[in-house]
């Protein structure tokens, strides 16, 4: 008997595709996928000194298959600088790859590594 698991990530990671995913195109330089991705927001950090508040982030996280993640025939995984692009409304909305101060851009989902996380922040609109 497999790794129960590795068989339910690998389960939860199909369902979270198929039932709360949009289409996306995720692009580095030329080379550009269209893959399914779950979109979510990033936790909002504040920092702050005698009670004055500063923002240091927020904005959204992809959770994407790892699998998926195919540029060129190879398996990638993120860089800073990527950029995923989501159609709402007919607006085209352009994310960038990259984290918070100190953080990866990206990190597995899961024990079992078949989803992976990504940082980006919305830098436009097309």
């Amino acid at each position: 008997m497999g790794d129960l698991f590795e068989a339910g990530a690998t389960w939860l990671a199909g369902q979270l595709k198929q039932h709360a995913s949009q289409e996306v195109t995720y692009s580095r330089g030329g080379d550009s996928v269209v893959l399914r991705a779950t979109a979510g927001p990033q936790p909002l950090r504040l920092t702050g000194q005698y009670g004055a508040v500063t923002v240091e982030w927020s904005n959204t996280d992809w959770v994407i298959p790892a699998a998926d993640l195919v540029i060129g025939g190879q398996q990638v995984t993120p860089q800073p600088g990527d950029t995923i692009r989501r159609v709402m409304g007919g607006v085209v909305y352009v994310f960038e790859v990259l984290a918070p101060r100190g953080e990866p851009v990206w990190r597995h989902s899961d024990a079992h590594r078949a989803m992976i996380r990504v940082h980006t922040k919305q830098v436009g609109v097309e």
